[in-house]
Order: structure tokens, then C-alpha cells, then sequence
């Protein structure tokens, strides 16, 4: 039985001449990685040292005792988890769609991408108890206007947080774009005909990320720079042509021999936040009935 992928795999053609010019999706990192802090990560974990309370002055008269006040403090521990991905291929795949084949080594670590965002926005179950993820932030339900903007600015804010950036999906961005004042002008934009996205709403960044199949998230909005996340060494990738692999349905194959190779993508990796509390979830508006 043939295996995928090789050069009859469902939804590939070898062309007479074959094409270097093959048209991909663009590709975005991780917007949790581009709105969240970095930090370094060793390989056993880190513990982050946080200030829960600040002490408190008071006002005294000229010969009165002075008051006696003491910082609080907390911990979080960042701790890397580890997430791969082996994709097979055939040596003639390979030999015959060069420039396809290229293109799938160099979109196969988005993967881990998307599986870390997915993660982080508590659409997958995380990997251990010290990966938290934003599946427990209130969520305002968007509406069209300009309102959930400003209610999660409002909800951020009274957990004694700021909210620093949006992560939204395309679809919530086109939804906020045709937010209007009493004039008909775009409300959360200077110009809809020459602007083509929003590059932040009330002061603070958007960034955009993809959205989830079956996902009802319309985006997040936090304080995220109390969001820290780290990374051991790098994402790895290796190539094998030796190895015994098992595929999704259990089944085992020998690559040698079925003249494949299969590369493997690989990366430690954590994240935390200081309070849940500080972010919101953007629920998707819903739709309006004809």
C-alpha cells in the first residue's frame, strides 16, 4: 500500500515542466509569541519571581512613629514542554516536486506554531500544570460596536491590569473595521479606502492570528506584558530515511524499505501569566437573521 506523501497523493499533479513558482499560503508566527515577552529558558525550567502587594504610606504628624510596610511576593515556574511532528515522504516526491517539497519542510515547524497558540488560547487541553493557558478569561461577546472594545479595557482594568495589545482573527478585524461614529467614518481606523488592516485599537496593537476550526474565539485582549514565554534551543529538525515510524492509524513502516525519508520537527517550549484575570476572551458576534 502506497503511503503518503508521494507523487499520487490526492491533490497533486506532476506537470509537464515542472515549476519552481508554487503559490503558498503566507504563513504567520505565533501572534502569542509577538504580543508576550521572551524569555530565557533552561531546560530544567526557571521559577519567575513576582510582586503580589505593595506596602502602603500613610500620612503622620511631626513626631508620630513612622509606619512599617512590606512587599508581598509569588512565584511562577516556566517550565518547557515538548511538542514534534514527523511527516513522511517519498524519494521520488522529493526528487520530482523539489520546489514543493521545499515548501513543506519550510511550513512544517508553523505546526508548532499553531499548536502553541492553540494551547495557550485553550482550544487543546495544555501539556502540564505549569503551562497556563487564557482557557478561563471572562469573555465579552462582540457586537458590532465599538462597546466589547471598550468593556474589556474596562474588565483588564479592574483586575488592576492594562490591556497591551489585541490578538484578533481576520474576521473580527473586518468586523471592527465597519465600526462607524455618527458620521459614517470608520471609528477604530483614520481611513478605510487607504488602510487595509487595523493596526491597533484604542492606543494598543493588534495582531492578527488565523482562525481555529471550530473556534468561537474571536480574539484576546490582556495585559501581555506579564505574559512570558520561553523556548529550549530552538525548534529541531532532523531527516531520517532509517527509521521505523508509526503512522496515525497504528500502522508501522520501515522507510528504508518503501524508499522514504521523514522529517521530524521538534520544540521545548513554555508559557505563564501573572493573572488570568488581566485578559478577556472576544466571542464572535453573532449573526444577525435575515
Amino acid at each position: 500500500m502506497a503511503i503518503d506523501l508521494n507523487r499520487g497523493t490526492a491533490g497533486i499533479e506532476l506537470p509537464k515542466q515542472l515549476s519552481t513558482d508554487i503559490w503558498a499560503d503566507t504563513l504567520k508566527e505565533s501572534v502569542v509569541q509577538q504580543l508576550a515577552t521572551r524569555v530565557d529558558m533552561p531546560a530544567g525550567g526557571s521559577t519567575i519571581q513576582t510582586i503580589t502587594g505593595e506596602p502602603e504610606a500613610q500620612w503622620v504628624k511631626e513626631t508620630d512613629s513612622k509606619p512599617v510596610g512590606t512587599h508581598t511576593f509569588g512565584s511562577k515556574t516556566l517550565q518547557p514542554y515538548k511538542m514534534a511532528l514527523i511527516e513522511p515522504f517519498s524519494d521520488e516526491f522529493r526528487r520530482d516536486l523539489p520546489a514543493l517539497y521545499n515548501e513543506l519542510a519550510r511550513r512544517l515547524p508553523y505546526a508548532l506554531g499553531r499548536l502553541f497558540d492553540k494551547t495557550v488560547f485553550g482550544e487543546v487541553e495544555a501539556p502540564g500544570e505549569n503551562f497556563d493557558t487564557l482557557k478561563d478569561a471572562p469573555e465579552i461577546k462582540l457586537d458590532g460596536t465599538a462597546k466589547p472594545f471598550f468593556s474589556a479595557l474596562s474588565a483588564v482594568s479592574a483586575a488592576n491590569g492594562d490591556v497591551t495589545g489585541w490578538a484578533l482573527t481576520p474576521g473580527a478585524e473586518i468586523d471592527a473595521m465597519q465600526i462607524l461614529d455618527q458620521t459614517g467614518r470608520p471609528l477604530l481606523m483614520s481611513n478605510l479606502t487607504d488602510t487595509g488592516s487595523i493596526g491597533s485599537i484604542l492606543g494598543r496593537q493588534v495582531r492578527k492570528f488565523d482562525t481555529f476550526p471550530g473556534s468561537k474565539a474571536a480574539g484576546f485582549a490582556g495585559q501581555w506584558a506579564e505574559a512570558r514565554w520561553g523556548m529550549v534551543n530552538g525548534i529541531q529538525v532532523s531527516l531520517s530515511d532509517q527509521a521505523t515510524i508509526t503512522l496515525g492509524d497504528g500502522q508501522n513502516i520501515n522507510l528504508w524499505q518503501r524508499n522514504m525519508f521523514a522529517l521530524r520537527v521538534e520544540v521545548e517550549m513554555g508559557f505563564n501569566i501573572r493573572d488570568v484575570k488581566r485578559f478577556v476572551k472576544l466571542g464572535a458576534a453573532e449573526a444577525v437573521a435575515a
